[in-house]
């Protein structure tokens, strides 16, 4: 194999290509281990360092990952969670199920949750805004790390005003079957509408280690509101590795 010099690209990114093709096609499954940048100089003609740029295209693309010592791998992809309303209906909750374990159970994927802080604290900005309360006030924060078979999939924070979840599972380490949205409902609070917000960017560094991303990997963050008909009774924000989560939605045309 040899390089195009016909090929407006530039050597490194032909070699990328050519490797791409191979992962996206199947031809190179993921966790199988790529071709040396030694290798890869020797076949198609190119110095140690265009093999090396080629490597780091595909690194930076989320394709490939080094591992220390070993080479350079095709990335696995991780669990996928397919995130649609239906998490959010009564009926799951009345069948145990918190609203990201109803989408595992439903892929046959194990689900579990570790709690990282369980405090009350200052509200932020954004959070006292949806509230209309005075940035600083007090309010209860839940947050997570919600793992899919074994694997980081989000890092989750929960804010409610502190009367609200006073006395209930919301602040103990497990809510108990139905999570909290159950807890709430038995307490009188209604659920009546959601809202939610969906970005995506790059994550800080402290993402990339919570959810042990790859580079090249992109975050989704979720901004969800919880309501009654008295108002917001949780505001919910999330980091997803932006790899393991697809949004699905079904609903009717609008008039």
């Amino acid at each position: 194999m040899s390089i195009d010099p016909t090929d407006p690209r530039s050597p490194s990114k032909q070699i990328a290509a050519v490797l791409r093709a191979g992962i996206e096609s199947g031809e190179m499954t993921p966790g199988s281990k790529l071709p040396s940048e030694r290798e890869l100089a020797d076949t198609y003609g190119v110095a140690p360092q265009t093999a090396r740029e080629a490597m780091k295209i595909l690194k930076n693309e989320g394709l490939a990952v080094g591992q220390s010592g070993k080479g350079v791998f095709v990335r696995k992809t991780p669990p996928l969670i397919r995130m649609g309303i239906e998490r959010f209906s009564r009926a799951k909750r009345a069948a145990g199920l918190a609203a990201q374990k109803s989408e595992a159970v439903s892929l046959g994927l194990s689900s579990r949750q570790e709690v990282l802080e369980l405090a009350e604290v200052p509200a932020p900005e954004w959070v006292a805004a949806w509230y209309g309360i005075e940035a600083g006030a007090p309010v209860f924060k839940r947050s997570r790390r919600e793992w899919v078979n074994e694997e980081p999939n989000q890092i989750a924070d929960s804010y409610y005003r502190p009367e609200i979840v006073e006395g209930t599972a919301i602040k103990e380490q497990s809510t108990g079957p139905g999570g909290s949205y159950a807890r709430l409902e038995e307490r009188g609070h209604i659920l009546t509408r959601f809202h939610e917000e969906i970005r995506t960017r790059m994550p800080s560094p402290d993402e990339v280690r919570i959810l042990r991303l790859p580079p090249g990997t992109p975050v989704v963050t979720v901004l969800r509101i919880a309501m009654t008909h008295d108002g917001p009774i949780e505001v919910f924000s999330s980091v997803m590795n932006g790899a393991s989560v697809t949004f699905v939605y079904d609903f009717d045309a609008p008039e």
